[in-house]
Protein backbone atom coordinates (compact mmCIF):
# COMPACT_ATOMS: atom_id res chain seq x y z
CA UNK A 1 0.00 0.00 0.00
CA UNK A 2 2.91 2.16 -0.56
CA UNK A 3 0.63 4.43 -3.31
CA UNK A 4 -2.12 6.27 -2.64
CA UNK A 5 -5.44 4.32 -2.97
CA UNK A 6 -8.87 3.62 -1.39
CA UNK A 7 -9.43 0.56 0.50
CA UNK A 8 -11.92 -1.22 1.98
CA UNK A 9 -12.31 -4.15 5.04
CA UNK A 10 -15.22 -5.72 4.83
CA UNK A 11 -15.90 -7.33 7.98
CA UNK A 12 -16.07 -9.26 10.80
CA UNK A 13 -13.89 -12.09 8.66
CA UNK A 14 -12.32 -10.67 6.35
CA UNK A 15 -8.65 -9.39 7.70
CA UNK A 16 -6.57 -7.75 4.62
CA UNK A 17 -8.01 -4.81 3.52
CA UNK A 18 -8.98 -5.03 -0.25
CA UNK A 19 -7.64 -2.12 -2.65
CA UNK A 20 -10.44 -0.98 -4.53
CA UNK A 21 -8.94 2.31 -6.20
CA UNK A 22 -5.94 4.06 -6.97
CA UNK A 23 -3.43 6.51 -8.36
CA UNK A 24 -2.42 4.59 -10.99
CA UNK A 25 -6.17 3.25 -12.15
CA UNK A 26 -8.45 5.84 -11.33
CA UNK A 27 -12.04 6.55 -11.72
CA UNK A 28 -15.16 5.08 -10.75
CA UNK A 29 -15.15 1.62 -9.21
CA UNK A 30 -17.82 -1.15 -7.20
CA UNK A 31 -17.59 -4.13 -4.95
CA UNK A 32 -19.85 -7.05 -4.55
CA UNK A 33 -20.02 -7.79 -0.79
CA UNK A 34 -22.14 -11.09 0.82
CA UNK A 35 -24.78 -10.78 2.82
CA UNK A 36 -24.01 -11.59 6.41
CA UNK A 37 -21.27 -8.80 6.47
CA UNK A 38 -20.86 -6.78 9.91
CA UNK A 39 -19.03 -3.88 9.28
CA UNK A 40 -17.30 -2.06 6.28
CA UNK A 41 -14.39 0.31 6.95
CA UNK A 42 -13.27 2.67 3.61
CA UNK A 43 -10.25 4.51 4.06
CA UNK A 44 -7.37 5.89 1.96
CA UNK A 45 -3.62 5.17 2.21
CA UNK A 46 -0.79 7.28 0.90
CA UNK A 47 -0.09 11.10 -0.04
CA UNK A 48 -2.98 13.10 -1.86
CA UNK A 49 -1.09 14.90 -3.75
CA UNK A 50 -2.84 13.14 -7.11
CA UNK A 51 -5.87 13.27 -5.85
CA UNK A 52 -8.42 16.36 -4.48
CA UNK A 53 -11.00 13.77 -3.23
CA UNK A 54 -13.10 10.90 -3.17
CA UNK A 55 -16.53 10.24 -4.09
CA UNK A 56 -18.47 7.88 -2.37
CA UNK A 57 -22.33 6.89 -3.50
CA UNK A 58 -24.15 4.10 -1.55
CA UNK A 59 -27.06 2.69 -3.58
CA UNK A 60 -29.98 -0.35 -2.26
CA UNK A 61 -30.91 -2.44 -4.71
CA UNK A 62 -33.15 -0.32 -6.55
CA UNK A 63 -30.10 2.04 -7.05
CA UNK A 64 -31.90 4.43 -4.84
CA UNK A 65 -29.29 6.90 -2.69
CA UNK A 66 -28.73 6.12 0.39
CA UNK A 67 -25.19 8.22 0.54
CA UNK A 68 -23.29 10.12 -0.92
CA UNK A 69 -20.16 11.96 0.48
CA UNK A 70 -17.08 12.43 0.36
CA UNK A 71 -12.92 11.29 1.78
CA UNK A 72 -10.58 14.09 1.38
CA UNK A 73 -7.57 14.95 3.34
CA UNK A 74 -9.77 16.06 6.30
CA UNK A 75 -11.79 12.93 6.54
CA UNK A 76 -10.21 9.63 5.24
CA UNK A 77 -12.57 7.28 6.96
CA UNK A 78 -15.82 5.86 6.56
CA UNK A 79 -17.16 3.03 8.51
CA UNK A 80 -20.42 1.43 8.49
CA UNK A 81 -21.75 -1.18 10.78
CA UNK A 82 -24.83 -3.53 10.41
CA UNK A 83 -28.17 -1.79 11.70
CA UNK A 84 -30.85 -3.89 13.25
CA UNK A 85 -33.34 -2.09 11.09
CA UNK A 86 -32.50 -3.94 8.12
CA UNK A 87 -32.75 -1.14 4.91
CA UNK A 88 -30.36 -2.73 2.96
CA UNK A 89 -31.22 -6.38 3.41
CA UNK A 90 -31.62 -6.79 -0.41
CA UNK A 91 -28.22 -5.68 -1.00
CA UNK A 92 -26.59 -2.30 -1.54
CA UNK A 93 -24.08 -0.62 -4.51
CA UNK A 94 -20.92 1.51 -3.28
CA UNK A 95 -19.05 3.28 -6.24
CA UNK A 96 -16.26 5.01 -5.40
CA UNK A 97 -14.69 7.33 -7.47
CA UNK A 98 -11.08 9.59 -7.67
CA UNK A 99 -11.67 13.08 -8.34
CA UNK A 100 -8.79 15.58 -9.20
CA UNK A 101 -7.02 13.01 -11.58
CA UNK A 102 -7.26 12.58 -15.02
CA UNK A 103 -8.52 9.23 -15.53
CA UNK A 104 -10.28 6.78 -17.74
CA UNK A 105 -13.31 5.08 -16.19
CA UNK A 106 -12.61 1.98 -14.43
CA UNK A 107 -15.19 -0.89 -13.67
CA UNK A 108 -17.19 -0.79 -11.04
CA UNK A 109 -18.02 -2.82 -7.54
CA UNK A 110 -21.15 -3.33 -5.69
CA UNK A 111 -22.23 -4.24 -2.14
CA UNK A 112 -24.49 -6.37 -1.00
CA UNK A 113 -25.49 -6.55 2.77
CA UNK A 114 -27.71 -5.66 5.75
CA UNK A 115 -27.82 -2.02 7.37
CA UNK A 116 -25.07 -0.01 8.70
CA UNK A 117 -24.31 2.92 11.13
CA UNK A 118 -21.07 4.61 10.31
CA UNK A 119 -19.79 5.91 13.98
CA UNK A 120 -16.66 7.15 13.30
CA UNK A 121 -16.06 9.65 10.67
CA UNK A 122 -17.88 13.38 10.10
CA UNK A 123 -19.05 13.79 6.92
CA UNK A 124 -22.05 15.54 6.03
CA UNK A 125 -24.14 15.13 2.71
CA UNK A 126 -24.39 16.99 -0.40
CA UNK A 127 -27.37 17.22 -2.47
CA UNK A 128 -27.08 14.78 -6.34
CA UNK A 129 -25.77 16.59 -8.60
CA UNK A 130 -24.56 19.80 -6.53
CA UNK A 131 -21.40 21.34 -8.09
CA UNK A 132 -19.01 23.54 -7.01
CA UNK A 133 -16.07 23.57 -5.02
CA UNK A 134 -15.82 19.79 -2.37
CA UNK A 135 -14.78 20.34 0.86
CA UNK A 136 -15.13 17.25 3.39
CA UNK A 137 -16.53 13.63 3.32
CA UNK A 138 -20.28 13.70 3.79
CA UNK A 139 -20.26 9.24 4.85
CA UNK A 140 -21.83 9.18 8.06
CA UNK A 141 -24.85 10.63 6.51
CA UNK A 142 -26.05 6.94 6.15
CA UNK A 143 -26.18 6.58 9.45
CA UNK A 144 -29.23 8.72 9.02
CA UNK A 145 -30.83 5.90 7.29
CA UNK A 146 -30.08 3.44 9.42
CA UNK A 147 -31.39 4.92 13.01
CA UNK A 148 -34.26 6.33 11.81
CA UNK A 149 -36.41 6.25 14.59
CA UNK A 150 -33.94 7.11 17.10
CA UNK A 151 -33.28 10.56 16.75
CA UNK A 152 -36.30 12.73 17.65
CA UNK A 153 -36.48 10.80 20.39
CA UNK A 154 -36.39 14.12 23.21
CA UNK A 155 -32.50 12.41 24.70
CA UNK A 156 -32.80 13.84 28.47
CA UNK A 157 -34.58 11.43 30.82
CA UNK A 158 -34.52 13.11 34.04
CA UNK A 159 -36.12 11.34 37.12
CA UNK A 160 -37.17 14.57 39.14
CA UNK A 161 -40.18 16.08 38.53
CA UNK A 162 -41.07 19.58 38.27
CA UNK A 163 -44.15 21.78 37.86
CA UNK A 164 -46.43 21.16 34.63
CA UNK A 165 -46.91 18.36 32.43
CA UNK A 166 -46.12 14.78 31.98
CA UNK A 167 -46.15 13.62 28.41
CA UNK A 168 -48.24 10.65 27.44
CA UNK A 169 -46.02 9.46 24.83
CA UNK A 170 -43.26 8.26 26.36
CA UNK A 171 -40.83 5.64 25.49
CA UNK A 172 -38.54 3.57 27.89
CA UNK A 173 -37.33 5.47 30.77
CA UNK A 174 -39.23 8.44 30.58
CA UNK A 175 -37.86 9.50 27.05
CA UNK A 176 -40.71 11.05 24.78
CA UNK A 177 -40.43 10.76 21.25
CA UNK A 178 -40.43 14.53 19.65
CA UNK A 179 -42.13 13.77 15.80
CA UNK A 180 -43.57 9.70 16.43
CA UNK A 181 -43.46 7.80 12.89
CA UNK A 182 -46.16 6.24 11.53
CA UNK A 183 -44.63 4.39 8.74
CA UNK A 184 -46.60 4.16 5.68
CA UNK A 185 -47.44 7.87 6.33
CA UNK A 186 -44.48 9.79 7.26
CA UNK A 187 -43.93 13.18 4.31
CA UNK A 188 -42.10 15.81 4.08
CA UNK A 189 -44.82 18.65 4.03
CA UNK A 190 -45.02 22.38 3.10
CA UNK A 191 -48.02 23.76 4.09
CA UNK A 192 -51.17 25.75 2.22
CA UNK A 193 -49.59 29.10 2.89
CA UNK A 194 -49.89 32.50 0.34
CA UNK A 195 -46.70 33.03 1.73
CA UNK A 196 -44.70 29.79 0.90
CA UNK A 197 -41.88 30.10 -0.56
CA UNK A 198 -40.06 26.64 -1.02
CA UNK A 199 -40.83 23.14 -2.59
CA UNK A 200 -41.56 20.23 -0.60
CA UNK A 201 -39.00 17.76 -0.80
CA UNK A 202 -39.56 13.64 -1.88
CA UNK A 203 -40.06 10.55 -0.72
CA UNK A 204 -36.94 10.38 1.70
CA UNK A 205 -35.21 8.14 0.04
CA UNK A 206 -34.51 10.68 -3.06
CA UNK A 207 -32.65 13.68 -2.88
CA UNK A 208 -33.49 17.10 -2.59
CA UNK A 209 -35.10 19.17 -4.70
CA UNK A 210 -31.91 21.58 -6.20
CA UNK A 211 -34.20 24.57 -6.20
CA UNK A 212 -34.98 24.79 -1.82
CA UNK A 213 -34.25 22.72 1.21
CA UNK A 214 -35.95 19.47 1.71
CA UNK A 215 -38.29 19.56 5.18
CA UNK A 216 -36.74 18.92 8.52
CA UNK A 217 -37.09 20.07 12.27
CA UNK A 218 -34.14 21.30 14.56
CA UNK A 219 -32.26 22.90 11.85
CA UNK A 220 -30.44 26.46 11.80
CA UNK A 221 -30.99 29.24 10.27
CA UNK A 222 -28.78 32.60 11.06
CA UNK A 223 -28.61 35.94 9.61
CA UNK A 224 -24.99 37.22 7.72
CA UNK A 225 -25.76 40.16 5.70
CA UNK A 226 -29.31 42.54 5.38
CA UNK A 227 -29.65 40.00 2.09
CA UNK A 228 -28.38 36.60 3.10
CA UNK A 229 -29.12 34.05 6.07
CA UNK A 230 -27.23 30.43 6.26
CA UNK A 231 -29.60 27.44 6.70
CA UNK A 232 -27.53 24.58 8.63
CA UNK A 233 -28.35 20.70 9.53
CA UNK A 234 -31.58 19.04 10.62
CA UNK A 235 -33.27 15.56 10.42
CA UNK A 236 -36.29 14.93 8.21
CA UNK A 237 -39.05 12.54 7.25
CA UNK A 238 -38.56 8.90 8.86
CA UNK A 239 -35.71 10.46 11.29
CA UNK A 240 -32.74 10.16 8.31
CA UNK A 241 -30.99 13.36 8.25
CA UNK A 242 -30.70 15.82 5.68
CA UNK A 243 -28.84 15.31 2.45
CA UNK A 244 -28.83 18.59 1.85
CA UNK A 245 -27.47 20.10 4.84
CA UNK A 246 -26.34 23.79 3.85
CA UNK A 247 -28.17 26.04 2.25
CA UNK A 248 -28.18 29.77 1.40
CA UNK A 249 -31.25 32.23 1.26
CA UNK A 250 -31.04 35.04 -0.88
CA UNK A 251 -34.18 37.35 0.83
CA UNK A 252 -34.57 39.49 -2.30
CA UNK A 253 -36.30 37.34 -4.22
CA UNK A 254 -36.70 34.63 -1.13
CA UNK A 255 -34.60 31.78 -3.32
CA UNK A 256 -32.49 28.84 -2.04
CA UNK A 257 -28.88 28.09 -2.90
CA UNK A 258 -27.36 24.68 -1.78
CA UNK A 259 -24.33 26.04 0.00
CA UNK A 260 -22.87 23.03 0.41
CA UNK A 261 -20.34 23.31 -2.15
CA UNK A 262 -19.32 27.14 -2.19
CA UNK A 263 -17.53 26.78 1.04
CA UNK A 264 -14.13 24.95 1.60
CA UNK A 265 -12.80 23.33 4.52
CA UNK A 266 -13.85 20.32 6.78
CA UNK A 267 -17.96 21.02 7.49
CA UNK A 268 -19.58 19.72 10.22
CA UNK A 269 -20.93 16.30 10.19
CA UNK A 270 -24.96 16.27 9.67
CA UNK A 271 -26.23 16.60 13.16
CA UNK A 272 -29.44 18.00 15.15
CA UNK A 273 -30.13 20.09 18.34
CA UNK A 274 -26.79 21.79 17.30
CA UNK A 275 -26.80 25.97 17.68
CA UNK A 276 -25.48 28.72 15.14
CA UNK A 277 -24.34 31.68 16.15
CA UNK A 278 -23.16 34.42 13.88
CA UNK A 279 -20.44 37.18 15.20
CA UNK A 280 -21.01 40.86 12.71
CA UNK A 281 -18.13 41.65 14.27
CA UNK A 282 -15.95 38.98 12.26
CA UNK A 283 -18.48 37.49 10.20
CA UNK A 284 -17.83 34.19 11.33
CA UNK A 285 -21.10 31.19 12.37
CA UNK A 286 -19.76 29.39 14.84
CA UNK A 287 -21.53 26.26 14.86
CA UNK A 288 -21.74 24.12 18.33
CA UNK A 289 -22.76 20.72 19.40
CA UNK A 290 -25.71 18.94 18.36
CA UNK A 291 -26.35 15.16 18.03
CA UNK A 292 -26.94 12.10 15.48
CA UNK A 293 -28.27 9.20 16.52
CA UNK A 294 -26.13 7.87 19.26
CA UNK A 295 -23.40 10.25 18.55
CA UNK A 296 -22.89 13.86 20.66
CA UNK A 297 -20.97 16.44 19.83
CA UNK A 298 -18.75 19.12 21.71
CA UNK A 299 -17.12 20.29 18.48
CA UNK A 300 -17.12 24.40 17.47
CA UNK A 301 -16.97 24.50 13.32
CA UNK A 302 -15.99 28.30 12.43
CA UNK A 303 -17.14 29.40 8.49
CA UNK A 304 -15.92 32.39 8.06
CA UNK A 305 -18.60 34.20 5.40
CA UNK A 306 -15.55 36.35 3.74
CA UNK A 307 -13.51 33.33 2.54
CA UNK A 308 -16.44 30.86 2.48
CA UNK A 309 -14.17 28.40 4.31
CA UNK A 310 -14.79 25.85 7.22
CA UNK A 311 -12.16 25.58 10.57
CA UNK A 312 -12.70 23.35 12.60
CA UNK A 313 -11.46 24.35 16.21
CA UNK A 314 -8.89 22.77 18.99
CA UNK A 315 -10.26 24.78 21.59
CA UNK A 316 -8.72 24.41 25.41
CA UNK A 317 -10.94 23.60 28.45
CA UNK A 318 -13.37 21.42 28.57
CA UNK A 319 -17.13 21.66 27.63
CA UNK A 320 -19.54 18.28 27.79
CA UNK A 321 -21.52 16.83 24.50
CA UNK A 322 -24.10 19.16 24.31
CA UNK A 323 -27.76 19.08 22.46
CA UNK A 324 -30.79 21.06 22.08
CA UNK A 325 -29.00 23.94 24.52
CA UNK A 326 -29.16 27.31 23.97
CA UNK A 327 -25.96 29.82 22.56
CA UNK A 328 -25.90 33.84 22.55
CA UNK A 329 -23.34 35.94 21.74
CA UNK A 330 -22.39 38.68 23.50
CA UNK A 331 -19.29 41.24 23.62
CA UNK A 332 -17.83 38.52 21.07
CA UNK A 333 -17.76 35.05 23.46
CA UNK A 334 -20.42 32.62 23.00
CA UNK A 335 -23.15 31.92 26.13
CA UNK A 336 -24.17 27.92 26.06
CA UNK A 337 -26.64 27.42 28.76
CA UNK A 338 -28.73 23.91 29.24
CA UNK A 339 -28.85 21.34 26.69
CA UNK A 340 -28.93 17.46 26.88
CA UNK A 341 -25.81 15.54 27.26
CA UNK A 342 -25.38 11.76 27.45
CA UNK A 343 -24.28 9.72 30.66
CA UNK A 344 -22.97 6.46 30.92
CA UNK A 345 -24.84 3.59 29.90
CA UNK A 346 -27.38 2.40 31.14
CA UNK A 347 -28.58 5.83 33.37
CA UNK A 348 -30.81 7.57 30.54
CA UNK A 349 -29.42 11.04 29.38
CA UNK A 350 -29.77 14.18 31.03
CA UNK A 351 -30.12 17.42 31.01
CA UNK A 352 -27.95 20.26 32.09
CA UNK A 353 -27.98 23.27 34.43
CA UNK A 354 -24.39 24.64 33.74
CA UNK A 355 -23.29 27.92 31.48
CA UNK A 356 -20.38 27.70 29.38
CA UNK A 357 -18.48 30.63 27.75
CA UNK A 358 -16.43 30.15 24.59
CA UNK A 359 -13.99 32.96 23.55
CA UNK A 360 -12.96 32.54 19.85
CA UNK A 361 -9.68 34.80 20.23
CA UNK A 362 -8.11 32.50 23.12
CA UNK A 363 -9.89 29.31 21.60
CA UNK A 364 -11.06 28.11 25.29
CA UNK A 365 -14.12 27.08 26.91
CA UNK A 366 -14.16 28.16 30.73
CA UNK A 367 -17.11 28.00 33.11
CA UNK A 368 -18.10 32.12 34.74
CA UNK A 369 -19.10 32.12 38.09
CA UNK A 370 -22.46 32.98 38.29
CA UNK A 371 -25.06 33.52 41.39
CA UNK A 372 -28.50 34.41 42.35
CA UNK A 373 -31.52 31.97 41.56
CA UNK A 374 -30.11 29.84 38.54
CA UNK A 375 -33.03 27.81 35.96
CA UNK A 376 -33.03 24.44 36.63
CA UNK A 377 -31.72 21.17 34.10
CA UNK A 378 -33.47 22.04 30.82
CA UNK A 379 -32.97 21.77 27.03
CA UNK A 380 -34.93 22.67 23.77
CA UNK A 381 -35.51 25.75 25.57
CA UNK A 382 -35.02 29.67 23.95
CA UNK A 383 -32.17 32.21 24.93
CA UNK A 384 -32.00 35.65 23.60
CA UNK A 385 -29.90 38.72 24.97
CA UNK A 386 -31.60 42.33 25.18
CA UNK A 387 -30.23 44.63 27.10
CA UNK A 388 -27.38 43.40 28.86
CA UNK A 389 -29.18 40.46 29.77
CA UNK A 390 -30.18 36.89 28.74
CA UNK A 391 -33.73 36.01 28.95
CA UNK A 392 -34.11 32.31 28.92
CA UNK A 393 -37.47 30.40 28.52
CA UNK A 394 -39.49 27.18 28.80
CA UNK A 395 -37.41 23.77 27.63
CA UNK A 396 -37.82 20.41 28.90
CA UNK A 397 -36.40 17.90 31.05
CA UNK A 398 -38.11 14.71 31.03
CA UNK A 399 -40.86 14.26 31.68
CA UNK A 400 -41.47 18.12 32.47
CA UNK A 401 -41.99 20.67 30.54
CA UNK A 402 -41.93 24.07 31.62
CA UNK A 403 -43.21 28.09 31.09
CA UNK A 404 -40.93 30.07 32.78
CA UNK A 405 -38.36 32.52 32.72
CA UNK A 406 -35.01 33.54 34.10
CA UNK A 407 -32.86 36.33 33.00
CA UNK A 408 -29.15 36.45 33.13
CA UNK A 409 -27.35 39.50 33.70
CA UNK A 410 -24.75 39.68 31.94
CA UNK A 411 -22.47 42.59 34.47
CA UNK A 412 -23.58 41.21 37.67
CA UNK A 413 -23.45 37.45 36.19
CA UNK A 414 -26.37 36.69 38.31
CA UNK A 415 -29.45 34.26 37.60
CA UNK A 416 -32.86 35.66 38.51
CA UNK A 417 -36.43 34.16 37.74
CA UNK A 418 -38.65 36.66 35.91
CA UNK A 419 -41.95 37.16 37.36
CA UNK A 420 -44.58 37.62 34.26
CA UNK A 421 -47.96 38.59 33.99
CA UNK A 422 -50.63 38.90 31.19
CA UNK A 423 -51.22 35.82 28.91
CA UNK A 424 -48.60 33.49 29.59
CA UNK A 425 -47.28 30.61 26.92
CA UNK A 426 -47.97 27.00 28.38
CA UNK A 427 -45.36 25.10 28.75
CA UNK A 428 -43.29 24.03 25.63
CA UNK A 429 -39.98 23.37 23.89
CA UNK A 430 -37.97 23.43 20.96
CA UNK A 431 -40.09 26.13 19.98
CA UNK A 432 -39.51 29.35 17.74
CA UNK A 433 -37.87 33.17 19.19
CA UNK A 434 -36.88 35.79 17.40
CA UNK A 435 -36.33 39.30 18.89
CA UNK A 436 -38.60 42.30 17.66
CA UNK A 437 -36.93 45.11 18.99
CA UNK A 438 -34.87 46.37 21.85
CA UNK A 439 -37.21 45.26 24.25
CA UNK A 440 -39.71 42.47 23.02
CA UNK A 441 -38.99 39.36 21.81
CA UNK A 442 -41.04 36.85 19.70
CA UNK A 443 -42.13 33.04 20.80
CA UNK A 444 -43.74 31.05 18.71
CA UNK A 445 -45.25 26.84 18.24
CA UNK A 446 -43.09 24.16 20.03
CA UNK A 447 -43.88 20.84 21.55
CA UNK A 448 -45.40 19.77 24.86
CA UNK A 449 -44.67 16.50 25.60
CA UNK A 450 -48.28 15.48 23.61
CA UNK A 451 -48.54 17.79 20.22
CA UNK A 452 -47.06 20.64 18.40
CA UNK A 453 -48.41 23.95 18.92
CA UNK A 454 -49.53 27.00 16.75
CA UNK A 455 -50.10 30.17 18.85
CA UNK A 456 -47.60 32.97 19.27
CA UNK A 457 -47.00 35.24 22.11
CA UNK A 458 -44.62 38.75 22.62
CA UNK A 459 -42.85 39.18 25.88
CA UNK A 460 -42.04 43.14 26.85
CA UNK A 461 -38.99 42.75 28.98
CA UNK A 462 -39.96 46.52 30.10
CA UNK A 463 -43.05 45.56 31.69
CA UNK A 464 -42.57 41.63 31.90
CA UNK A 465 -45.70 41.21 30.34
CA UNK A 466 -46.56 38.32 27.93
CA UNK A 467 -49.07 39.37 25.21
CA UNK A 468 -50.80 36.77 22.49
CA UNK A 469 -51.20 36.98 19.35
CA UNK A 470 -53.63 35.73 16.29
CA UNK A 471 -51.60 35.40 13.56
CA UNK A 472 -53.54 33.29 10.68
CA UNK A 473 -50.09 32.91 9.09
CA UNK A 474 -48.56 31.27 11.86
CA UNK A 475 -51.70 29.51 13.89
CA UNK A 476 -52.84 27.46 10.99
CA UNK A 477 -50.11 25.20 10.90
CA UNK A 478 -48.57 23.60 14.05
CA UNK A 479 -44.99 22.83 14.04
CA UNK A 480 -41.75 22.67 16.27
CA UNK A 481 -38.24 22.42 15.88
CA UNK A 482 -38.66 25.58 13.22
CA UNK A 483 -36.90 28.55 13.10
CA UNK A 484 -37.72 31.68 13.19
CA UNK A 485 -35.30 34.94 12.35
CA UNK A 486 -35.44 38.80 12.10
CA UNK A 487 -33.41 40.03 9.21
CA UNK A 488 -33.21 43.74 8.57
CA UNK A 489 -33.63 44.14 4.96
CA UNK A 490 -32.57 46.33 3.12
CA UNK A 491 -34.66 49.54 2.97
CA UNK A 492 -35.29 51.02 -1.35
CA UNK A 493 -34.02 49.75 -3.97
CA UNK A 494 -30.58 52.30 -4.11
CA UNK A 495 -27.47 49.98 -3.03
CA UNK A 496 -25.18 51.65 -1.36
CA UNK A 497 -21.81 50.75 0.46
CA UNK A 498 -24.19 51.51 4.13
CA UNK A 499 -26.12 48.91 3.33
CA UNK A 500 -23.61 46.20 3.66
CA UNK A 501 -23.64 46.83 7.43
CA UNK A 502 -27.12 45.97 9.84
CA UNK A 503 -29.03 49.06 9.89
CA UNK A 504 -31.51 49.57 13.47
CA UNK A 505 -33.56 51.82 10.82
CA UNK A 506 -33.83 49.14 7.70
CA UNK A 507 -37.36 47.67 7.95
CA UNK A 508 -37.52 44.34 9.75
CA UNK A 509 -38.23 41.12 8.67
CA UNK A 510 -39.66 38.09 10.22
CA UNK A 511 -39.07 34.50 8.71
CA UNK A 512 -40.41 31.30 10.02
CA UNK A 513 -38.94 27.74 8.51
CA UNK A 514 -38.76 24.36 8.82
CA UNK A 515 -40.51 22.29 11.64
CA UNK A 516 -42.54 19.27 12.33
CA UNK A 517 -46.74 18.73 13.25
CA UNK A 518 -45.54 15.51 15.69
CA UNK A 519 -47.89 13.69 12.94
CA UNK A 520 -45.21 12.41 10.93
CA UNK A 521 -44.62 15.66 8.29
CA UNK A 522 -41.88 18.13 8.30
CA UNK A 523 -42.12 21.28 6.85
CA UNK A 524 -39.80 23.37 4.08
CA UNK A 525 -41.85 26.01 3.34
CA UNK A 526 -40.73 29.79 3.95
CA UNK A 527 -43.06 31.92 5.93
CA UNK A 528 -42.34 35.90 5.40
CA UNK A 529 -43.79 38.40 7.72
CA UNK A 530 -43.04 42.67 8.39
CA UNK A 531 -42.32 42.80 12.04
CA UNK A 532 -44.22 45.33 12.17
CA UNK A 533 -47.35 43.82 11.15
CA UNK A 534 -46.16 41.36 14.40
CA UNK A 535 -45.91 44.44 16.93
CA UNK A 536 -49.08 46.00 15.55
Amino acid sequence: MDEFGVYAVFGPHEEAPRRIVDASRPGKSTVAVKQGVQQIVLFTRGRWDKCTSITVELNDENNVLILLGKLTPFNKCFSWELWEDGAWSNGATLTVQLEGVKSEPYTALTISQKEYTPECNSAALVPRGAVGKRKRSRGEEEEEDKAKGQENICPNASEKATPHRRGRNSLRAGQTRLFPQKEEQTTTHTPQNPRTKAKQSKTPTQTAAVDSPSGRWGQTLCQIDPQTAILIGGQGARMQFCKDPIWKLCTEDLSWVPAETLAEGPTPEARIGHTATYDPESKRIFVFGGSKHKKWFNDVHILDTQSWRWTMVEAQGKVPPLAYHSCTLFRGELFVFGGVFPRPHPEPDGCSDSLYIFNPEMAIWYQPIVNGDKPSPRSGHSACVMQGKIFIFGGWDTPVCFNDMFQLDLCLMEFSAVQTNGSTPSPRSWHGCAVLSDSCFLVHGGYNGNDALSDTFIFNTDTSCWTSLTLPQLTSVPRAGHSIITMATACTKDSSDEQDEFSESSPQTMLIFGGGDNEGSFFSDLITMPVKDVCE
